[in-house]
């Protein structure tokens, strides 16, 4: 089976399959762009590196810990007897740092070896509360603040979108296209499940042709070369979760597909 989805397929999502689609699709939006923008242009994939110890939930299958004094290890106020005091040592856990790798591409100038765009595909440690998303909204915040261009891909529904100020409605996607010379002002392109993903253009140098990447075809050769339809359930809904009104039109959608 093809990918069925006109759009982002939704499944794509799940946790245990987003890492290798983020790293396939970064390398994929590498190999499309590098032809397009030669000679002028070279694309870099880059990785950012950090190390989370946020709180004891970072403990590989381990819940937060406590420690707590025994009932026996105390003396009661109204008794003036003496309590044996626990002398042996307890066994606990202490967190241990994480440390995280995430890919994204740089476009240099040839000639100047100058950053003209930085282009990000989200993560989901980006659009959760710690210090994944503030290293990112802080690097986010320069890189807007400078003369650099900026596209940033978010084909994640959990989480909490980027910051951006205008008159748009709420979406399950994002891209948002930033040319440096009209900031604040961008383009964002807002996206449903249900939505063909459009192509957008990728911003260089002034008044230089710009390319435009069609990511819904790199989608579906991620999809068909990494064998998803094999290692997707579509009898299960997806996680995270739809609304009603969404799941009637995947379920349409699945079942006009079927052979």
């Amino acid at each position: 089976m093809t990918n069925p989805f006109p759009g982002m397929n939704p499944y794509l999502e799940h946790p245990s399959l987003w890492a290798g689609i983020h790293h396939r699709l970064i390398t994929a939006l590498a190999n499309d762009l590098g032809p397009k923008l030669r000679p002028k242009y070279i694309v870099a994939i880059e990785e950012r590196v950090y190390e989370v110890n946020e709180d004891m939930t970072l403990l590989i299958g381990v819940p937060d810990i406590s420690v707590q004094s025994t009932p026996s290890a105390l003396q009661s106020p109204a008794s003036n007897l003496a309590v044996a005091v626990k002398t042996q040592p307890t066994e606990v856990l202490l967190p241990l740092p994480e440390t995280l790798t995430e890919a994204y591409l740089e476009i240099h100038a040839v000639e100047t070896e100058e950053v003209v765009t930085i282009i990000e595909v989200l993560s989901p440690k980006n659009k959760q509360v710690g210090i994944g998303r503030l290293q990112y909204e802080t690097k986010r915040l320069k890189i807007l603040g400078s003369a650099t261009h900026f596209v940033e891909i978010d084909l994640l529904r959990q989480g909490k979108s980027m910051e951006m100020v205008g008159d748009f409605e709420q979406s399950h996607y994002r891209i948002v296209v930033s040319h440096s010379e009209t900031r604040p002002k961008a383009l964002l392109y807002s996206l449903s499940v249900r939505d063909k993903i459009p192509e957008f253009p990728v911003p260089l140098e002034a008044d230089e042709p710009e390319p435009t990447i069609d990511l819904k075809s790199l989608l579906d050769e991620i999809y068909d070369r990494g064998s998803y339809d094999l290692r997707i359930d579509y009898s299960r809904p997806p996680i995270p979760a739809l609304s009603e009104s969404d799941m009637v039109w995947m379920n349409e959608t699945l079942t006009a597909r079927k052979p």
